[in-house]
């Protein structure tokens, strides 16, 4: 895994340490086996956006201090300039750039996600989290899978659906696939 993925591990296990809550106990709250729970803090494993918000909320703390060790300050407004938003590459083929890492009390998380295309008998990385997400797509077109529905979207198309059920997204036509994902 890249030192980005390990230190948000140590940001997790530190916040947990504080609050006195053990591994098992957070593994638990968050419906998670225990040692895929510890491989996340460990840096062994890519944490899912979904799970990371739990923590973010679990926690009482912004999503951009798990992120990027800081705190966002801004509150009447927040500018984040073309390409300069806070990075998080969790896995090989997603990007995620945080578009309001910099706002504090946010009611949505806002990222720029861009999926390179993998090859066709590929596994996809299914991920649920608690709340509500849109997403619209900027350039390529890509499958979103959720609950087992398969939903073709292309350029201009937006999709809003319960979080909360099994999803997926891969990139088509072997192009890569940019939308603007809101986490609500």
């Amino acid at each position: 895994m890249t030192e980005q993925i390990r230190q948000i591990g140590a940001r997790i296990r530190e916040l947990r340490d504080i609050s006195g809550i053990t591994p098992g106990n957070l593994a638990l709250k968050l419906g998670l086996p225990e040692e895929l729970y510890v491989k996340y803090e460990s840096g062994e494993a890519d944490i899912p956006v979904g799970v990371l918000f739990e923590i973010s909320e679990m926690f009482k703390v912004e999503l951009s201090v798990l992120l990027g060790g800081e705190g966002p300050k801004l509150h009447v407004y927040g500018i984040v300039r073309n390409g300069k938003g806070l990075k998080l590459e969790r896995r090989q083929q997603y990007k995620y750039e945080s578009l309001a890492s910099n706002f504090i009390h946010k009611k949505a998380e806002v990222f720029m996600v861009t999926i390179d295309p993998k090859p066709e008998d590929a596994l996809l990385d299914f991920n649920s989290h608690p709340g509500q997400e849109f997403n619209y797509v900027i350039k390529g077109s890509m499958m979103t899978i959720i609950d087992g529905h398969e939903i073709i979207l292309n350029e201009g198309d937006s999709i809003y659906f319960d979080s909360g059920y099994n999803h997926a997204m891969k990139a088509l036509n072997n192009e890569q696939v940019k939308f603007l994902a809101m986490v609500l």
